[in-house]
Formats: C-alpha cells, sequence, structure tokens
C-alpha cells in the first residue's frame, strides 16, 4: 500500500530505455514540476507567504509560477522539500473531492485539470522507480488520462482495455466479469498483439470500490503470460476492495495515492 507524504520526488531509476539523454529529459520534467507544485500550494498559501518560506523575490517567484522561467535542477530539489513540507499534496487532493447525496464523487482533477493529472503520474514515477516496466495498461475511459501522461513519463506504450471489439483488428484478448451486486457481465478487450510475453506491465485505474476492473486487468494480463510491474490507483472508496483485492495486494506492488 502506499505510504508516506514524499510521493514527488524524481524518479529516474525506472528501468526502461535508459540514456544519459533520458535524464537530462526527466530531470527537465522534474523542473517544470515545481510550477506545478507552486499552482497547488498558492491555493493554500498566500503570494507574500509564499515569497519568504521559500526564500524567493517576488519577480522571480512570479516567473517559476508561470512557467516563464525553470529552476534549475538543484535549486528545483530544494524548492521541493520546501514545498512538500507546507502543502499535504494528498489533502489538497482530498479537499478537491465532494461527493454528493448518492455516494458519488466529482473527478474532475483526477481527469480533467492538467495540473493534478502531472503530479498524478510524478507519483507514479516515484513509487515505481527500479521496476522494469514496458506497457501501461488501464481500462477506458476515465483512468485515460493520468495513464497516458505516466506512458510519456515512461517513454512506453499505452494500453487501453476498451469494453467493445474495434473494427479492423482480427484477434483480441478478453476477460469477462460480473461486477458485484449486478447480474451484468461485462468485458475488457485489447489487441492480442498488444500484451507479449516478454512485457512487464504497470495497471492504472482511476477508482477503485470493489476491485472487479483490477482483477479483470491482472487477469487479462496473466492470461498472456506478461509480467506484472505493479498497480497504481488514484482514488479508492471504503473497504470492500481491499478483501476482494487481498491475493492481488499481497503478491504485487500495490499503490493507492488517496484512500476514502
Amino acid at each position: 500500500m502506499a505510504r508516506g507524504s514524499n510521493p514527488l520526488r524524481p524518479a529516474t531509476r525506472i528501468k526502461g530505455r535508459g540514456s544519459m539523454a533520458e535524464t537530462r529529459v526527466r530531470e527537465l520534467k522534474y523542473r517544470m514540476m515545481i510550477t506545478d507544485l507552486l499552482k497547488v500550494a498558492s491555493e493554500s498559501h498566500t503570494y507574500q507567504e509564499l515569497s519568504v518560506v521559500l526564500g524567493l523575490s517576488p519577480p522571480i517567484l512570479s516567473r517559476y509560477m508561470r512557467g516563464h522561467v525553470l529552476p534549475s535542477y538543484s535549486r528545483a530539489q530544494g524548492l521541493y522539500a520546501k514545498l512538500t513540507e507546507i502543502t499535504n499534496i494528498k489533502d489538497a487532493l482530498k479537499k478537491r473531492i465532494m461527493f454528493d447525496e448518492d455516494g458519488y464523487f466529482d473527478n474532475t482533477p483526477l481527469v480533467n485539470e492538467i495540473t493534478w493529472l502531472k503530479i498524478l503520474s510524478n507519483y507514479a514515477m516515484e513509487k515505481f522507480a527500479g521496476r522494469r516496466v514496458t506497457k501501461v495498461l488501464t481500462a477506458a475511459v476515465d483512468g485515460i488520462p493520468c495513464s497516458t501522461l505516466v506512458a510519456n513519463l515512461l517513454d512506453i506504450d499505452l494500453l487501453i482495455a476498451k469494453d467493445s471489439k474495434e473494427v479492423g483488428i482480427q484477434e483480441f484478448v478478453e476477460e469477462t466479469y460480473i461486477p458485484r451486486g449486478s447480474a451484468i457481465r461485462k468485458s475488457l478487450y485489447v489487441p492480442k498483439s498488444a500484451i507479449k510475453k516478454k512485457d512487464s506491465v504497470l495497471i492504472i485505474d482511476d477508482v477503485v470500490r470493489t476491485g472487479e476492473t483490477v482483477q479483470a486487468l491482472v487477469d487479462l494480463v496473466r492470461n498472456q503470460r506478461a509480467d506484472i510491474a505493479g498497480i497504481y490507483v488514484l482514488v479508492t472508496v471504503g473497504d470492500e476492495w481491499k478483501e476482494y483485492l487481498d491475493s492481488i495486494i499481497s503478491k504485487y506492488s500495490f499503490e493507492v495515492l488517496i484512500e476514502i
């Protein structure tokens, strides 16, 4: 399970298409992340407070916050440490998640807001550092935005499991399951050629309540005899999923950003 309050440390050790150029690119993305953290920090701190805490003159702070200028990598590391001291990213995101009277919540920050999406994707980079990842797999549709950014950060392919077969594709891998509390069979499909035996797949899901979708994605990968690099869930609701996914949680790296 996900622990700790340091979700955005740069991850330069994820195994993949490693090179010095790739390391420089990841350092650049880390420097750019400071802009996103400043935007989140500005929601709970005044401009003057940030200037004092970070030791930045107002003109420099303004340039960083607007993304007009990027801090050096070494300065970005110092700013990151200070920003994580004054801003609890998980709590900040929790405050954005509002439930309605039926128990559903507005997931706009998870699928629409680019600042939060970049923060969520960097969290995955940090948590799965050091692991071999060749593909990112998610189920349509709300997990796609974050999964796309994660795949981009890792420079690997994105696979989207859909609930229908697309024309033009001859063979599919299919996984069928029955959502709890329903009498309906649902199926997920990916092109058969998309997952190879040599692959190591990172599974991403946006919201987990009971766990059937995660289980289906895991089974889909297993049936292709590919490896599972880990499972990353943005938000879990309640505790029902823990019992249902117990064997998966105990076997694979299972990271949750926010539990509600």
